[in-house]
């Protein structure tokens, strides 16, 4: 048995705000209360002056596993997503080869067994990810995938998005959308404003992304299936998705924290290390998404964990790097610093979006804290500052523009089935 006490137990499920203890036994999460004895416990943990909180979980991340492990592998980025006090994580089907069959679907599921904490994965929409004839959307799932994208590729035949959206919906799984028609695209990872004018060039506009975010409403709307916006960067299409709420339609929409944290100016200071898909926008942009995280347009914090090679983002001119940034390990110190510490969001709120939406999303039992749930816990100190440096990076690759930033948040301990995964020993 581990005892927990005196840390601020936050539950987003029941709005639970309060210092106190918890036992964790066999998995789960035994007794929560007041004043619990340590007889019987083998671990005792003092929180005191930390939060106690539900194991994050991030619905976007790519471990490019199989086939490009150079810049990840499943092993790296559990040990950086464990370090960023996730639990869960839900694997990208952009893979070498892609997720689309059941073997490879398999093959990532065991592999995450390996870890310590629970790795899930999508599945291809698209047989190929070449946006042509739907996989098999049932064998996929039998295999064990909770959910379909083609990530990193927007889907753009309607009718074969209608056909997935019907089939997603018979199945009860969320299928999540890249948003970025390539029609409107010059140079991919820069906003087509300030930045790419700096750059000589005429990058990717917000309508790109808008008109995708309107037509997978709309279709999303008239099949009454699950559909999940991916790294939602316009302040437009966060106004789309609440209305497709109000509409009735069964829509989500998650955000990245560079979203919500850097703007387009990001790119002439950072380089490649901030050139993402979609890219950063105008400060506008920003606002209304914070605005969004505010009013509940936006449901979830993800992090599109991407890393890339030094050598690939080195590659110039920049705009011919890759695209993509790492962000496990950053993420909740970000999302501390620049939705907790400015009042955007209390606690409980943060929690419910790095915790508890996305596990429903994904309608798996996870992201509360209850007696006789499981003991899947993060246990971190909101006030902590620290300097994000190569050293403190857990991820293989370490392409992110918050080197050197200081942020306040540090997590102490990650806790996956009541096994400690991750101790903050500095």
């Amino acid at each position: 048995m581990m005892l927990i006490k005196n840390g601020r137990v936050i539950d987003p499920k029941q709005g639970t705000d309060e210092v106190l203890d918890l036992v964790v036994e066999n998995g789960k999460i035994a007794k929560i209360g007041k004043n619990l004895k340590e007889e019987g416990c083998e671990q005792v943990i003092d929180a005191a002056g930390y939060v106690v909180a539900p194991g994050l979980m991030d619905v976007h991340v790519h471990f490019r596993d199989p086939g490009l492990t150079y810049k990840e592998d499943i092993q790296t980025g559990a040990a950086a997503a464990k370090k960023g006090g996730f639990t869960t994580v839900v694997c990208m089907a952009n893979t070498k080869p892609p997720v689309d069959t059941p073997e490879t679907v398999r093959y990532v599921l065991e592999e995450g067994k390996k870890t310590g904490i629970h790795v899930e994965t999508c599945a291809c929409v698209s047989v190929g990810m070449k946006g042509q004839e739907l996989t098999d959307m049932d064998a996929l799932k039998a295999a064990g995938a909770i959910g379909f994208t083609d990530d990193g590729i927007p889907l753009m035949n309607g009718k074969l998005v209608y056909e997935a959206m019907k089939k997603a919906r018979e199945l009860d799984v969320p299928l999540s959308f890249h948003e970025e028609d390539p029609a409107f695209i010059s140079e991919n990872g820069i906003h087509a404003g300030e930045a790419a004018r700096a750059l000589g060039i005429t990058g990717s506009p917000a309508l790109a992304e808008d008109s995708l975010v309107a037509r997978d409403c709309m279709i999303a709307l008239h099949t009454g299936a699950s559909v999940n916006i991916q790294h939602i960067s316009s302040g437009n299409a966060v106004k789309m998705v609440k209305l497709a709420k109000e509409l009735g339609a069964n829509v989500t929409a998650e955000v990245t924290p560079h979203h919500f944290s850097l703007t387009e100016r990001a790119v002439l200071e950072h380089g490649a290390m901030a050139k993402m898909n979609p890219p950063l926008r105008t400060e506008s942009d920003r606002e209304q998404i914070l605005e969004g995280i505010q009013n509940g347009s936006i449901d979830m914090i993800a992090t599109d964990h991407a890393p890339h090679s030094a050598e690939e983002k080195a590659v110039e001119p920049v705009w011919k790097a890759p695209s993509g940034i790492i962000g496990l390990e950053t993420a909740l110190a970000l999302a501390i610093t620049n939705l907790v510490k400015t009042g955007r969001l209390n606690m409980v709120q943060l929690m419910e979006k790095m915790s508890l939406n996305p596990a429903r999303l994904y309608r798996l039992d996870r992201g509360y804290l209850a007696e006789g749930a499981d003991a899947d816990l993060v246990i971190f100190d909101e006030n902590e500052t620290w300097t994000v440096t190569d050293a403190e990076l857990a991820s293989k690759s370490h392409n992110t523009p918050f080197l050197g930033q200081e942020l306040s948040g540090r997590v102490k301990y990650t806790i996956c089935g009541g096994q400690i995964v991750y101790e903050d020993r500095k």
